[in-house]
C-alpha cells in the first residue's frame, strides 16, 4: 500500500471515530425527564394489587426510574399535596413520552383511574 493510500485510510477512520464520539456526547446532552403524579386513592386494595403492579411493569419495560414512590409528602408553599406523590426518572423526553404512549401505561391507567383520582405530568429536567 501506498503513503497516500495508508494516509488517506487515517484520515477515514479518525473522522468515523471522531464522529461516532460526537454522536455519543450528543446522546449524553439530552437532560433526564421527569413523570410526577399526584395521587388520592380512593379503594386502596385494589389499588395496590391490581395498578401498582402493572404500572410499575409499564415503568420498568420503559426504563424508567422511580425516584419517589408515596413517601411522606410535606407542603412548603400553597395547597398540600395529594395523598400519594411518585416521581420517575426517564432518559429523556422522547423516553418519557415513548412510556406514557405505551400499550402498558394505558392499560394500567384505566386501572388506575378505577381506584384512585390521578394527575400526572412530565417535565424535562436539567443537563448535566
Amino acid at each position: 500500500m501506498n503513503g497516500f493510500v495508508k494516509t488517506g485510510l487515517a484520515v477515514l477512520i479518525g473522522a468515523g471515530a471522531g464522529a461516532a464520539s460526537i454522536e455519543a456526547l450528543r446522546a449524553q446532552a439530552k437532560p433526564p425527564a421527569y413523570v410526577i403524579a399526584e395521587v388520592t386513592v380512593k379503594d386502596k386494595d385494589p389499588y395496590m394489587k391490581e395498578f401498582l403492579p402493572a404500572r410499575a411493569k409499564a415503568i420498568q419495560e420503559s426504563g424508567g426510574k422511580y425516584l419517589v414512590r408515596g413517601g411522606e409528602a410535606h407542603a412548603v408553599a400553597g395547597p398540600p399535596p395529594a395523598q400519594r406523590i411518585i416521581v420517575v426518572q426517564f432518559d429523556n423526553v422522547d423516553a418519557m413520552i415513548a412510556f406514557t404512549q405505551s400499550a402498558g401505561f394505558k392499560d394500567s391507567e384505566a386501572i388506575g383511574e378505577k381506584y384512585a383520582d390521578l394527575r400526572i405530568f412530565g417535565v424535562e429536567g436539567v443537563a448535566k
